[in-house]
């Protein structure tokens, strides 16, 4: 683990705020330039950074900032604790700026134009809206149907091609197993 803080601007932009510590004992800790600390301080650095508490998050103790507050030659020492990094395999949601939302309609639009052997629910999992969504564009009920311009959700960076390719397989399987049991009724019912 390394011996810089989480966030160090934010905790530099913190500890510049809130304690007597020397530029050079922040730079140090945070593991920036002396000049970057002096511009937060005036104002010129970090605008906007909100400032991030290192004793919150564990990093720091009121004591080590004491300690190092009362003699300038003392480097403050991060606390090393183990953080436990899960490696889970679930997807994370990742936020989609207001500017891009739109793109996830024209996406299923695009699909459904594109690639009409996939379920509503297909589409919606790929481009991640409601399966409610994707039927209304299909029956171009949607709300805002006559403004949608189809677009390549793939070309859109919204999935990888190989997600493509596999939904499309997937549902070139389900066809076929679906005529298979259609042959299969008729036959019996034919008999």
């Amino acid at each position: 683990m390394s011996n810089t803080p989480l966030m160090p601007m934010a905790t530099a932009v913190w500890l510049v705020e809130n304690t007597t510590l020397t530029f050079k004992q922040i730079a140090n800790f945070c593991n920036m330039h002396e000049v970057e600390i002096q511009g937060i301080a005036d104002g010129e650095v970090a605008k906007g950074i909100k400032a991030y508490n290192p004793i919150i998050s564990g990093q720091l103790s009121r004591e080590e900032i004491q300690l190092s507050s009362k003699d300038e030659n003392r480097p403050l020492q991060i606390k090393n604790t183990d953080i436990e990094i899960s490696n889970s395999e679930q997807k994370i949601k990742k936020y989609i700026p207001l500017s891009k939302r739109q793109d996830k309609p024209d996406s299923a639009l695009w699909l459904i134009k594109n690639h009409n052997i996939l379920k509503d629910s297909q589409i919606a999992r790929l481009v991640s809206i409601t399966k409610n969504t994707v039927t209304s564009i299909r029956n171009k009920s949607y709300w805002n149907y006559n403004n949608l311009n189809p677009k390549d959700p793939v070309a859109l960076n919204l999935f990888s091609q190989k997600d493509l390719v596999e939904a499309t397989e997937k549902a070139e399987r389900r066809i076929k197993r679906e005529k298979k049991e259609k042959e299969k009724q008729q036959k019996t019912n034919t008999i």
